[in-house]
Order: C-alpha cells, then sequence, then structure tokens
C-alpha cells in the first residue's frame, strides 16, 4: 500500500497558519460582508467577461462623467470597482490555499481511513483466533460498521 501523505504537518506550522490567517480575517472584517444564501444567488455575477465590461464602463463614467445617471454616484462606483478588482488576487490565493487544505486532508483522511480499516480487519481475524485483547478492541471498533440483516420473508 502506497502512502503518498507520509511527512506530518508540524504542530507550529499549522498555528502559525491558523495565526496568520487569523490575522488576515481581521484586517479584512471591517471592509467584509456576509451574504445569506438568497442573497448570493439573487445578486449578479461579475466573472472575467464581466470583469471587462465593468472596468471599462468605469473607465467611461470618470472619462464622461455627465453620462453617470443622476441617482447613482461615481464615490460609490469607484469603491465597488477598487474592491471588486482588488479582493480577486486575494481570493485566488485563499482558492488555491483552500484547495490544497482540501485535497491535503482528504488524502491524509483517505490514508488514514484505509489504515484504520486494515487494523480493523486484522483486530477481528485475531479476536476470531481468540488473540488476547482482540475480543475487546473489535467489539469497540466494529460499533462503527452497524449490521444491517435484513429480514427474510417465507412466503408459505
Amino acid at each position: 500500500m502506497k502512502n503518498n501523505h507520509s511527512e506530518s504537518i508540524p504542530k507550529d506550522v499549522i498555528e502559525a497558519a491558523i495565526t496568520k490567517l487569523t490575522e488576515v480575517k481581521s484586517a479584512l472584517a471591517p471592509y467584509s460582508t456576509t451574504l445569506t444564501k438568497d442573497e448570493r444567488r439573487a445578486l449578479p455575477k461579475m466573472g472575467e467577461k464581466t470583469l471587462a465590461f465593468v472596468t471599462n464602463s468605469h473607465d467611461y463614467s470618470t472619462q464622461y462623467p455627465e453620462l453617470m445617471p443622476s441617482f447613482a454616484k461615481q464615490e460609490d462606483f469607484d469603491i465597488d470597482v477598487a474592491d471588486a478588482t482588488g479582493l480577486l488576487p486575494v481570493e485566488g490565493l485563499l482558492n488555491e490555499l483552500a484547495s490544497q487544505i482540501n485535497d491535503t486532508a482528504m488524502l491524509a483522511g483517505s490514508e488514514a481511513y484505509n489504515t484504520a480499516l486494515l487494523f480493523y480487519n486484522n483486530v477481528k481475524l485475531a479476536a476470531k483466533n481468540n488473540v488476547p485483547g482482540a475480543k475487546e478492541v473489535y467489539d469497540d471498533l466494529k460499533t462503527r460498521f452497524p449490521s444491517t440483516r435484513r429480514k427474510v420473508n417465507i412466503e408459505e
């Protein structure tokens, strides 16, 4: 069995990462917003193609302020465009980091689960062969796999 995740992340590295991420979260907190699922669903989304449209519109709105609708404020548009574009590299880094963390946790978890299953099956065999202590370990671990016996209907 190949082990692809063979080096443990030192506890101090994990603690340092949590500290730094907490600092980033705190730094951005006064400017951040949390949306509900419904709010997220209702908002128009800005992808790559829309980004070009938005930045071009913003450039034109500063060049031709007379074309800006009277009920819209250029200052608000400036803030929205600055943050929408300014947060893109932060979002990209966080998405990449989240993906790496998810992949590493998934791989480590999968390998840990596979090893636990190997151990469990070995304990099960040891319990069947009356190896001292194996029955107690097996009885404790087997609760993870509840019996799914089906009742057989016998029609006469």
